[in-house]
């Protein structure tokens, strides 16, 4: 499975994008979905999740703010992203991790900036 991310850029604080993340395989059943993102001169952190059931969960600082979600018909992922702040600066990565027997792989996307600017 390949994973497409878009939607990044540049935008004023307070405002908002929506990513998505299209893949090349069908992301029906035992999928569960991450977004994460890593800001220069930090490490990867974990932003939203949601689970094959659509169960969701967020890091506090993006609580309220950003909304994760899927649609397994069109094999794609979003993450809508609201009153931005130069804070969520960072290379978004989308990721899906697939049950393949009793394990479940990861597949990244290539990630998009996301620049907010003050």
């Amino acid at each position: 499975v390949q994973l497409q991310a878009s939607g990044g850029g540049l935008v004023q604080a307070g405002g908002s994008l929506r990513l998505s993340c299209a893949a090349s395989g069908s992301i029906v059943g035992d999928v569960f979905i991450d977004w994460y993102r890593q800001a220069l001169g930090k490490q990867r952190e974990l932003v939203a999740s949601i689970t094959p059931g659509g169960s969701t969960n967020y890091v506090d600082s993006v609580k309220g703010r950003f909304t994760v979600s899927r649609d397994n018909a069109k094999n794609t992922m979003y993450l809508q992203m609201n009153s931005l702040k130069p804070d969520d600066t960072a290379v978004y990565y989308c990721k899906a991790s697939i049950r393949q027997g009793s394990v479940f792989l990861p597949y990244w996307g290539q990630g998009t900036q996301v620049t907010v600017s003050s």
